[in-house]
């Protein structure tokens, strides 16, 4: 175990520029990716729409645990695998949902949301990556949720594809089990970094860890 550094104050002005542009930017595609995926009906495009409100509540949790002690931000980074879990259950939700009848959605505007979310995704990954190890679990929390949504949202595009081929609903539903899975995942990984800056601050206290 490597116990996490406190951040220097240079540091966590850095960190909190960069979280609180990401988190602008995933509140504006929110509302877009929102909007088309209730437009045309697809499971695997709202699961990535929720996705986007995540990423930002994440990121403004960032902002305000900024400068806690080991203690706070491990307990703060086990909020973000919490929250991490809201788009997986609303993808479990979409797909008990559609998975009796998966109507298929239109595949154009879907492929086109999809390309626009890998950009801002994509643009958010490469800002957190330099932080990534900034913030202990908070940071690693929010780059781990943009890395894994670029990989949604290319899967999203191959989506569009089959729909467009295919004139099935299977495929969007088959995505929205994945983003599932995939959420799920993520949160392991947090809570895991969490717990390893509350076992840190143990042993920096002092106190016997079991």
């Amino acid at each position: 175990m490597t116990d996490s550094p406190e951040p220097t104050e240079q540091h966590i002005r850095t960190v909190r520029r960069t979280v609180l542009t990401v988190a602008g930017l995933n509140l504006g595609y929110f509302f877009v990716e929102v909007a088309v995926a209730l437009a045309i009906g697809s499971v695997s495009l709202l699961a990535d729409s929720v996705d986007f409100l995540e990423d930002t509540a994440v990121n403004l949790l960032i902002v305000l645990a900024l400068g806690w002690s080991l203690h706070a931000r491990s307990r703060a980074g086990k909020v973000m695998a919490l929250i991490i879990l809201v788009p997986a259950a609303a993808a479990a939700w979409q797909v008990a949902d559609k998975i009796g009848d998966p109507v298929a959605p239109a595949a154009l505007p879907l492929t086109l949301a999809a390309l626009g979310a890998v950009v801002v995704n994509a643009t958010c990954a490469l800002l957190l990556v330099r932080i990534r190890h900034h913030a202990g679990s908070m940071t690693t929390a929010a780059w781990l949720a943009a890395r894994n949504d670029v990989l949604v949202n290319v899967a999203i595009i191959a989506v569009g594809g089959l729909t467009a081929w295919t004139g099935s609903g299977w495929p969007d539903v088959v995505l929205g089990i994945g983003i599932l899975l995939l959420g799920l995942t993520a949160a392991k990984e947090v809570w895991e970094a969490a717990e390893e800056e509350r076992l840190g601050a143990m042993a920096l206290a002092g106190e016997d860890i079991d």
